[in-house]
């Protein structure tokens, strides 16, 4: 469920922590953080807020867009799964897209791709979709040959569950002029 204003203040209660203080210390214990497992929980738990428009401007603010971007470029395959589900989920929003297309999200999506976890997978070929659909980035950088071979691959495939092939061809259907060759 979305939150506005209203509905924040009735869950966070007279002595409760507004959104952007808890995002914040979320944040800081990432970045302080040694242990690989507490990090996971909170790239996952950042990943979920980043579904919610509400709080858009907070993640924004905090650079927790450019946290995810860097989960990508980690080798723990659970940061770079919640660094691609909380870029997909947060790049619906034309600007919350830009900023990840300005702090060189684009590449480290597509180098998603490949990954092993399909969960991962699924979300960079969303995340990509909703980065193309803003209008933002180059559509050349992401529509390379190499690219929309790879997600053409998952399109044939499917594999995964019947949701994985559908959101390649859907990618396909929108964005690639040939598509109809899967």
């Amino acid at each position: 469920m979305f939150t506005n204003d209203r509905r924040q203040a009735e869950r966070t209660g007279k002595y409760g922590t507004p959104r952007q203080e808890h995002l914040q210390d979320l944040v800081t214990k990432f970045q302080t953080s040694k242990s690989e497992e507490e990090k996971e929980k909170i790239a996952a738990n950042l990943a979920n807020f980043a579904y919610d428009p509400y709080n858009y401007s907070f993640l924004r603010q905090l650079n927790v867009l450019e946290l995810f971007i860097d989960c990508l470029t980690e080798p723990n395959e659970r940061l770079v799964e919640f660094g691609a589900g909380g870029i997909c989920n947060a790049v619906a929003s034309a600007e919350n897209a830009r900023t990840v297309a300005d702090c060189g999200g684009v590449p480290a999506l597509i180098g998603c791709l490949s990954s092993p976890v399909r969960n991962t997978v699924k979300y960079a070929i969303g995340g990509l979709y909703y980065l193309l659909e803003s209008g933002c980035c180059d559509r050349r950088e992401i529509l390379k040959a190499e690219v929309v071979q790879l997600i053409r691959k998952y399109a044939e495939a499917g594999g995964g569950g019947a949701g994985f092939g559908n959101l390649a061809r859907v990618f396909l259907d929108k964005h690639c002029f040939d598509a109809t060759s899967y």
